[in-house]
């Protein structure tokens, strides 16, 4: 098989000859899936206004300053342009290089988290229950704009989209799954339906302990559910509703097992992870993030790759 080919059969249950794997912020050249991002700088802020304050060394950062701290401040708030042209130049290289990968469109960070730079963390809390007609016309544009987003990649002959809207705490869901289902769930059907209409597949990550609406992902159509953070979620609950249903992708933790493990530990953990959520026609995809900057070691590293290559050995 292809790479294309083999990640494609492990998201459609079609038997890929082994687990892909997506490299996603080192050696990408080795993985089965590559990336391109469809998010636009402006300056040193996102396209949408937001700019993230490094606290340390090789992470992220935080948005500290919300660009719409007041309603008031909406009035005049012109949402991103797409800017095709300058947003698809280097789209043309991209292909050259991706070969016979899979080819993901990544629209960098998503929907609600977009909505809490914007709003501020605190007031996107309460948002929706004091303001539910602004906080809705706001959130929306944004996912109105992804859509926007979404037609352009398939335009440009990608595999699939990638979402990134992070909703659990290590505990559970930042907001009540009722909010979340009548609020949420609707805007990211559409986002899914607009996507397969396009021929795309929906892939979504999410951070947290998101149990509670893992199935209701799968039901609005996500094709590849990437658990981030498989240490605070419990993986055989899910295994046990959506195994062979779902097509996963997932790491091993980088808050435990691959920053502090050995190798045996990492070797260990995908394949109980493989156990839970893979099944023999597919539906497992392994993702690998070098992550020095929280203590991950380079045999670690190494040993993430390997063990998700050793799944199909047996």
């Amino acid at each position: 098989m292809t790479a294309e080919e083999r990640t494609r059969a492990a998201i459609r249950f079609e038997h890929p000859d082994r687990v892909p794997i997506w490299f996603f912020n080192r050696d990408q050249l080795e993985g089965d899936i590559l990336a391109y991002g469809f998010s636009l700088p402006d300056g040193d802020r996102n396209e949408w206004g937001y700019r993230f304050e490094n606290l340390d060394d090789g992470t992220m950062g935080q948005v500290k300053v919300p660009v719409l701290p007041t309603w008031d401040a909406l009035d005049g708030f012109i949402s991103p342009s797409l800017r095709k042209q300058r947003r698809v130049a280097g789209v043309g290289e991209f292909l050259k290089t991706a070969g016979d990968r899979y080819r993901v469109a990544s629209l960098g960070i998503t929907g609600f988290n977009v909505y809490t730079f914007l709003r501020g963390f605190e007031n996107a809390m309460v948002d929706f229950a004091t303001e539910r007609d602004k906080a809705c016309d706001l959130l929306d544009r944004i996912v109105d704009f992804e859509t926007q987003l979404i037609d352009l990649a398939a335009e440009c002959g990608f595999h699939g989209v990638h979402l990134a809207d992070d909703w659990g705490t290590q505990k559970g869901l930042i907001v009540h799954p009722s909010l979340w289902r009548e609020i949420f769930k609707p805007r990211y059907r559409r986002q899914c339906e607009r996507a397969h209409q396009l021929g795309l597949d929906v892939w979504f990550h999410s951070c947290g302990n998101v149990l509670s609406i893992v199935p209701e992902f799968h039901e609005i159509g996500v094709d590849v559910l990437n658990i981030s953070q498989p240490n605070a979620v419990d993986t055989t609950a899910v295994g046990r509703k959506l195994r062979g249903k779902q097509c996963f992708l997932i790491p091993i933790s980088y808050q435990t097992i691959s920053i502090a493990g050995t190798t045996e530990d990492i070797h260990a953990e995908a394949r109980r992870l493989y156990g839970q959520l893979g099944h023999p026609g597919g539906g497992f995809i392994g993702y690998v993030e070098e992550y020095g900057c929280m203590g991950m070691s380079e045999e670690n590293y190494q040993a993430c790759g390997e063990a998700f290559r050793l799944l199909s050995r047996g």
